[in-house]
C-alpha cells in the first residue's frame, strides 16, 4: 500500500531543487526523488513541478511513497572464510571475511554473516526484524574483521543499548593515501546521504553527527596506516571522514582513492579492517576484548610499501 505525505517545506531547505529537498526530508535518494516526481507522485503547493524546480520555504510538499520493498528472509547458507572467535551461551564474535554483508538486504545476493551462523546451527537472538536477527552492529561488504552477534535477548538488549550510548571501544586500521596532518587527529564532521544520490554518503551540514579519531600508526612513501577509533557507527563513516581529509583509502575509488596506487598493490576493495572489538560481556559483566590479524591482501599491501 502507497503511502501519502504531506509537509510545508522547512526554512532551511529554500531555495533548493525539488528532488533535493524531497530527498533530505524524506530519507531518499535524489535518484529515487526523481523518479517520484517524473512519475507525478509530488505535487508542490498542489500542482506537478519539475525535479529542477526551486522550493520555498513553507511551500507544502505532497509525496506518494511506494510501499517500500519486501525485506528478504534468511536463509541458512555456509560462508567460506568466516572464523568464530569466540562463542559462549549468550554472544557469538566472528572475523568477518570480503564480499560478505552483516545480514540480508534488498537487492543483496552474497552470503551474509547472519545466514552463515544459522548454516553453522547457530541459535541467534530473536529481538527486532527477522532478517536481522542478533546482529547489533555491521560492517560493510569489503570492510574485514570483527563483528559481534547477540545469541540471548539479554545479550541483544544490552549490546544494542552499549552500541547507542558509545561504550563499545571500536578499532579499526586503514591504509590511506599520503600522510595526515597532523598525524593524530579527530575528525567531527556531520555525515548524510550524498546530495548527488547515488549510493554515496558525505559531509553535508545538518547531517548526522559523526565523529572519527584517527592515529598514524606507521608512515609510508604512498601512503599511511591509521588506527581508528570510532565514536560514532555511521554508514561509511571511516571512509566518507579520510575522504573528506583528502586521504582517502587505499583502493576505495567510491570515495576518490588513486586506482593506479591500488593497482600497485594489489589491493582490490578499500584497504580497511575492524582490528579490536571491546565491551563489558552483556551478562557477566567483565569486559572482555578480541583481535583480528590482517586479511592476506591487506598484510601484502603493507609489506610492498615496507620494502620500497
Amino acid at each position: 500500500m502507497s503511502d501519502t505525505r504531506s509537509l510545508p517545506v522547512p526554512d532551511g531547505l529554500e531555495g533548493d531543487r525539488l528532488d533535493s529537498a524531497i530527498a533530505r526530508m524524506f530519507g531518499l535518494s535524489r535518484t529515487r526523488a526523481a523518479e517520484l516526481i517524473g512519475d507525478g507522485g509530488v505535487l508542490l503547493d498542489g500542482a506537478e513541478a519539475g525535479k529542477s524546480d526551486r522550493v520555498q520555504a513553507g511551500a507544502w510538499l505532497e509525496v506518494t511513497l511506494p510501499p517500500p520493498p519486501t525485506a528478504p528472509v534468511p536463509r541458512p547458507e555456509a560462508v567460506p572464510g568466516m572464523r568464530i572467535v569466540y562463542e559462549d551461551a549468550d554472544i557469538i564474535v566472528v572475523d568477518k571475511p570480503i564480499g560478505v554483508v552483516a545480514h540480508p538486504t534488498v537487492g543483496w545476493t552474497g552470503p551474509s554473516v547472519l545466514e552463515g551462523l544459522l548454516a553453522s546451527g547457530v541459535r541467534l537472538a530473536t529481538s527486532g526484524a527477522a532478517e536481522r536477527q542478533g546482529i547489533v552492529h555491521r560492517l560493510d561488504a569489503n570492510t574485514t574483521g570483527l563483528m559481534v552477534v547477540a545469541k540471548s535477548e539479554t545479550a541483544y538488549s544490552v549490546l544494542k543499548r552499549a552500541f547507542k550510548e558509545r561504550t563499545v571501544d571500536k578499532r579499526y586500521h586503514t591504509l590511506v593515501q599520503g600522510h595526515p596532518d597532523p598525524l593524530r587527529g579527530t575528525v567531527d564532521a556531520p555525515i548524510d546521504r550524498h546530495p548527488a544520490g547515488d549510493g554515496r554518503w558525505a559531509v553535508v551540514a545538518g547531517g548526522r553527527e559523526s565523529v572519527t579519531h584517527y592515529d598514524t600508526q606507521e608512515a609510508f612513501r604512498a601512503a599511511s596506516l591509521l588506527e581508528i577509533k570510532l565514536e560514532t557507527g555511521r554508514t561509511h563513516q571511516i571512509r566518507v571522514h579520510m575522504s573528506a581529509l583528502r586521504h582517502p583509502c587505499v583502493g576505495d575509488m567510491l570515495y576518490g582513492a588513486d586506482p593506479t596506487l591500488a593497482e600497485r598493490l594489489g589491493v582490490r576493495r578499500q584497504w580497511l579492517h575492524a582490528v579490536r572489538l571491546g565491551f563489558d560481556h552483556p551478562t557477566e559483566r567483565r569486559p572482555v576484548e578480541f583481535s583480528s590479524p590482517y586479511p592476506a591482501d591487506l598484510a601484502a599491501a603493507v609489506e610492498k610499501l615496507r620494502e620500497e
